[in-house]
C-alpha cells in the first residue's frame, strides 16, 4: 500500500536524522529504488502543499527529513543552537575550484588560486565538505579531492549538474579570481 510505504519511509528517514541512501530504502521497504524515487517525489509534493515543518532533501543517490525553511527561524528561535562558523572567501574559492574541477589535486588548486590552500583543505575537510576520492596517476601519486554529499546539502543541490555556470572559465590565467 503506497501510504504505507511512504509512512514507513518517513519512519525511517526520521530516525535515520541523517540522509539515507535510496538503495538502502528500496531494500528496507522491499520495493524497487524507482519505485521508492516516485514515491519520495510524491512526499515532496504532498509535504510541500500542505506546508509541513519538514520537507524531504535529495542529494545524489540519498534523501534527507530537514526541516522547511520557511520555519526555520522559529526552530532556530526554540533552540538558539551554536551558529556555524561561517566559511571564508579564500576558503570558498578553494570549495568552488574542487566542485568545478574534481577530482583535482592540491597543486592544481594552487595553480588556479595562485596561493597555498593547505589551511582552506584542511577546513574543507574538517567539515565534512570535501574528502580523498583517489590518487593521481601520476609521479608522487598526489591525493585527488571532491566534494562529499554534505558540500550538497549545505548548498541545497541534489547532484553536481545543478551547479551554475561560472562566471569565468576555470582555465584562465591564475591572475583571474572567482
Amino acid at each position: 500500500m503506497e501510504g504505507n510505504d511512504k509512512g514507513r519511509i518517513e519512519a525511517i528517514l526520521y530516525v535515520a536524522g541523517d540522509a539515507v541512501n535510496v538503495k538502502d530504502l528500496a531494500k528496507a521497504i522491499e520495493k524497487s529504488e524507482k519505485q521508492v524515487k516516485k514515491l519520495l517525489d510524491e512526499m515532496e509534493s504532498e509535504y510541500s502543499f500542505e506546508q509541513r515543518g519538514f520537507t524531504i532533501k535529495r542529494f545524489g543517490e540519498k534523501a534527507q527529513l530537514a526541516t522547511r525553511s520557511m520555519y526555520a527561524g522559529d526552530v532556530t528561535k526554540m533552540l538558539q543552537p551554536i551558529q556555524k562558523q561561517k566559511i571564508s572567501q579564500a576558503v570558498m574559492e578553494t570549495l568552488a575550484v574542487v566542485a568545478y574541477r574534481q577530482p583535482v589535486t592540491r597543486a592544481e588548486i594552487e595553480q588556479i588560486r595562485g596561493v597555498k590552500c593547505d589551511y582552506s583543505l584542511k577546513s574543507l575537510t574538517d567539515k565534512g565538505m570535501i574528502t580523498e576520492v583517489g590518487r593521481k596517476e601520476t609521479i608522487g601519486r598526489p591525493i585527488l579531492f571532491g566534494t562529499t554529499d554534505e558540500f550538497l546539502s549545505r548548498f541545497g543541490l541534489r547532484s553536481l549538474d545543478e551547479l551554475p555556470e561560472p562566471e569565468v572559465s576555470l582555465s584562465q590565467t591564475k591572475e583571474t579570481r572567482f
